[in-house]
């Protein structure tokens, strides 16, 4: 069988398996990965993700993690959303958890996924392969921007023609030579995103130093999951009722317009009790709570304390002193970082009731969201 004739049965299988986008790299495609990953590292950028700097030099390139890889297959799996997801900005009693993690696990979906092409792909051509998704030292960005899956923006992320900014990337590292697809973007100016900052206008907490950089130490994704002590005092009124991740710089991109949910994987249709999460009924949360109500969600790595740390600065942030009774109780929580984050809400709570503006919680507390 020709290489184009693989490519092209390889692609159709890959869509049937639910991943919209496909392309393929070599694997010494992104040659400046290594350099700019170490640079990242060296500012503290990474905070404290120190699986970053411990797996840097295998993370830095496809061959440096597995020398007998010849190709990289790249794939993209959509989340676009149906809805606006910004849309509880301005709801401060319900959390907002980011897009990607209110439907089923992607870490599940895709790696099933993946797993089920490389099978046919052994098969089809015989080859070695190993398959990847988010959990190893593997820089999908960069390989997907060479296998013209998109670019990456000034935000950092990938951004598709197809699909805007919501894509789940999984990779196959194989010993076959697939050729190589054409760049989506002008690798010195990324030319798709041309004057436009409306990403890094958008981050409530300024987590981008320049175009193309992020300081995860200021980013509302990085603090609300992969972060596990106390939340910065500086930022926590910018995090508002984010209590899961943060949609923003992805949200305003003006490529999103041409993301269509129909091409979403039915996996990732949202459910409806994480659409808009009551935060009265987040604080109640004890670890069976949590792990029912986040059962086969992304979120349930986080664990109980984090998501109630979380919740307690959002009821903080929300001026409504009904949380006080709550937070009285979480302010004495067996974890200190959960009972730190209460007593800073019941502080700022109680300065905001001293202020003419304030408002109880009544009788009609939200509770779980039913509807989608």
């Amino acid at each position: 069988m020709t290489t184009s004739k693989l490519r092209e049965r390889l692609e159709a299988e890959a869509r049937a398996l639910g991943f919209a986008a496909v392309g393929v790299a070599r694997a010494d495609a992104t040659p400046k990965t290594a350099e700019r990953l170490r640079a990242w590292l060296e500012d503290g950028a990474h905070g404290d993700m120190i699986w970053m700097a411990e797996t840097a030099e295998r993370r830095g390139s496809p061959a440096a993690l597995w020398p007998e890889v010849r190709s990289v297959i790249s794939l993209g799996m959509s989340y676009a959303p149906g809805r606006d997801p910004l849309a509880l900005a301005g709801e401060p009693d319900h959390g907002r958890i980011s897009v990607y993690a209110q439907g089923a696990d992607y870490h599940d979906t895709v790696k099933k996924a993946l797993k089920a092409l490389a099978r046919w792909l052994v098969a089809e051509a015989g080859c070695e392969l190993k398959v990847f998704v988010d959990t190893a030292p593997v820089m999908e960005k960069p390989l997907a921007e060479a296998a013209g899956l998109g670019w990456q923006g000034k935000h950092t992320n990938l951004v598709s023609r197809k699909d805007g900014s919501w894509l789940f990337l999984g990779a196959i590292y194989t010993t076959l030579d697939l050729g190589a697809d054409t760049l989506e973007e002008d690798s010195q100016h990324r030319v798709h995103c041309g004057s436009c900052t409306a990403c890094l206008d958008a981050c409530p907490t300024g987590a981008f130093p320049a175009p193309f950089r992020l300081d995860a130490r200021r980013c509302i994704s990085y603090l609300t999951i992969e972060h596990k002590g106390p939340i910065p005092l500086e930022l926590r009124e910018a995090i508002g009722n984010r209590i899961y991740g943060c949609d923003d710089c992805l949200a305003v991109c003006p490529w999103n317009r041409f993301a269509d949910a129909a091409r979403r994987n039915q996996a990732f249709l949202p459910r409806a009790e994480l659409v808009a999460p009551a935060l009265a009924d987040l604080l109640a949360l004890d670890d069976a709570g949590f792990r029912q109500v986040f059962a086969g969600s992304p979120i349930k790595r986080i664990g109980r304390d984090r998501m109630v740390r979380n919740a307690a600065i959002a009821a903080g942030n929300s001026g409504n002193s009904g949380y006080v009774p709550r937070l009285q109780e979480l302010s004495v929580d067996p974890d200190p970082v959960v009972a730190e984050a209460a007593s800073w809400a019941l502080r700022k709570l109680e300065n905001e009731a001293l202020s003419p503006v304030g408002r109880g919680l009544g009788e009609g507390a939200p509770r779980w969201r039913e509807s989608a």
